[in-house]
């Protein structure tokens, strides 16, 4: 059963399965009470008597049946394994080795350490090989040795203080992907990330959806191709060209109506590579359709799209920059990109 707190993440930011009747299901379960109307219901959008096979239309065999007879053996998938955590959900892709998408629900209270127990520790944590997975299309330990890339988190460890265990989770090969590390995993993506957590400040419930993306470039030729490395002693986990960090932030619209919310949303995609600190925040933002068309997921439905504002308008698009030798320092350099 799925948790309240994943379907919370899910139903509050709209986010939709791709590939699968989850969208479907969903959408039927709010008009129907019981398993007949449901299954009355699916057998309009999917009639049991139809022409399959090499039957000359001479015989009519049920969908159901014409799909077990062809995959007798085994279904080959593709299989995206939905990844349930304490933290955050995601979910997997076999043949890349990372995560496709993790979604993140964050508040000024989820990310406030309990007062019992303490923060959790980092240094306590360790990266882990998912052992869920098959092993076949498992991340690897040993791929990540001395493949000059970091072990890139997609859900920050800083997002999960309140647990020990939730934190371990972070650690797990199947949230990370392969980041260059000096310039961009060690400092532009994780200013970004500290950006995210800081908006829960301005904002009651924030959803954080990150996206490893494999964009085209143009050759020299003029014809666009995707290039990427692939890391691992035989080559194992793919390195992602560019990662998105999609928000949808929400807060009561006053006071007095709580149940009334304003929603803000924002999409920003950063190559792979090394990033000046003194780069805006906003040099990298993206209509949300963009990063839904190249990662071939959709992530909010039209309507939250529609009316949503644009959140470097309704807050500052503002990084803080927080190197080694900046924390000795009483006021750490800003970025601003808006006007606010």
């Amino acid at each position: 059963m799925v948790s309240e707190r994943v379907y919370d993440i899910l139903q509050k930011a709209g986010l939709f399965f791709v590939g699968g009747l989850a969208g479907s299901m969903a959408a039927t379960h709010h008009h129907h009470n019981n398993l007949k109307d449901l299954k009355n219901d699916l057998n309009v959008l999917h009639p049991p008597a139809v022409e399959f096979g090499p039957s000359d239309g001479k015989v009519e065999i049920s969908k159901d049946s014409y799909v077990k007879e062809v995959l007798k053996y085994s279904n080959p998938g593709p299989v995206a394994d939905a990844l349930v955590r304490k933290a955050y959900v995601a979910a997997y892709d076999r043949r890349l080795r990372h995560p496709a998408w993790t979604a993140e629900h964050l508040t000024a209270a989820s990310l406030r350490p309990p007062k019992s127990e303490g923060p959790a520790d980092r240094t306590k944590s360790a990266f882990i090989e998912d052992e869920t997975l098959p092993i076949p299309f498992r991340a690897r330990l040993a791929d990540y040795f001395k493949s000059g890339y970091d072990r890139g988190h997609m859900v920050p460890a800083a997002d999960a203080k309140f647990s020990q265990d939730a934190m371990n989770e972070t650690f797990l090969l199947s949230n990370i992907a392969p980041q260059v590390g000096e310039g961009f995993n060690r400092h532009y993506w994780a200013y970004l990330e500290d950006w995210c957590r800081r908006l829960t400040g301005s904002f009651s419930d924030v959803y954080v959806f990150t996206v490893p993306l494999y964009l085209p470039r143009q050759s020299s030729d003029g014809k666009w191709r995707v290039t990427h490395e692939v890391i691992g002693t035989p080559p194992n986990v793919s390195v992602p060209t560019h990662f998105a960090k999609v928000v949808l932030a929400s807060k009561p619209v006053s006071p007095t109506t709580p149940e009334t919310v304003e929603l803000s949303a924002g999409a920003f995609v950063v190559p792979n590579a090394i990033i000046p600190d003194t780069a805006p925040m906003e040099n990298f933002q993206m209509p949300i359709e963009a990063v839904e068309h190249a990662a071939g997921i959709l992530l909010f439905s039209k309507a939250v799209k529609a009316a949503a504002k644009n959140i470097c308008t309704t807050t500052k698009c503002e990084l803080i920059i927080r190197k080694f030798e900046d924390q000795k320092r009483p006021n750490p350099r800003r970025v601003n990109s808006s006007p606010n």
